[in-house]
């Protein structure tokens, strides 16, 4: 089984769907991921779900950036089957468990990797709106890269630098990633 590593863009706005309480009612334009097993990243338009679904079944693990809270509730309804039952590692909700609150993929790429953003979500709707699906293709993998990039150096050193508000300093908050035996069958 694989280890995926997984993140989306969306076609419209919370402002499009009644605020930030009605996550599910957004729509996916891409979903890029990355496979550990094939070592390759792919980006998926939704005629091409059909694909991704067989990626995502076939995981042992999903890994993403505030992935629980944001992109699997957006493609639930996308698949039959429940994306949470897949097993899965979420940096943002690490983060928030070891320092006490949320930070942004670009100020943690750039303060662990010295890799910035090539845009924001905003951008990629308007990328999707404008059909400059190539750009919004390339935007959402170069997430998927810096997500995954900063799980591989969670796995290898167990701390990210964060930067702090107010304070030149970064602080070290300790990370633990645990490798776990997973059951080769699993109910979805």
């Amino acid at each position: 089984m694989d280890k995926i590593v997984f993140d989306i863009e969306t076609k419209n706005t919370f402002q499009d769907v009644g605020g930030d309480r009605n996550t599910d009612k957004l729509d996916v334009s891409v979903v890029g991921v990355y496979s550990y097993n094939e070592d390759k990243y792919y980006c998926f338009e939704e005629s091409e779900f059909d694909v991704l679904a067989k990626i995502f079944q076939n995981a042992s693990m999903l890994i993403g950036f505030s992935s629980k809270r944001f992109d699997v509730p957006v493609l639930n309804k996308y698949f039959p089957f429940n994306l949470a039952a897949i097993p899965h590692y979420d940096i943002l909700e690490e983060i928030e468990k070891s320092f006490g609150r949320r930070i942004s993929l670009d100020l943690l790429g750039e303060a662990n990797l010295g890799i910035k953003k090539t845009g924001h979500g905003l951008d990629a709707i308007d990328w999707y709106r404008n059909g400059e699906m190539e750009k919004l293709k390339e935007y959402c993998k170069q997430d998927v890269k810096i997500t995954k990039e900063i799980f591989d150096l969670i796995k290898k050193q167990r701390y990210l630098w964060i930067p702090q508000r107010h304070n030149p300093e970064m602080a070290k908050v300790e990370l633990v990633y645990k490798e776990e035996k997973q059951s080769q069958t699993r109910l979805l």
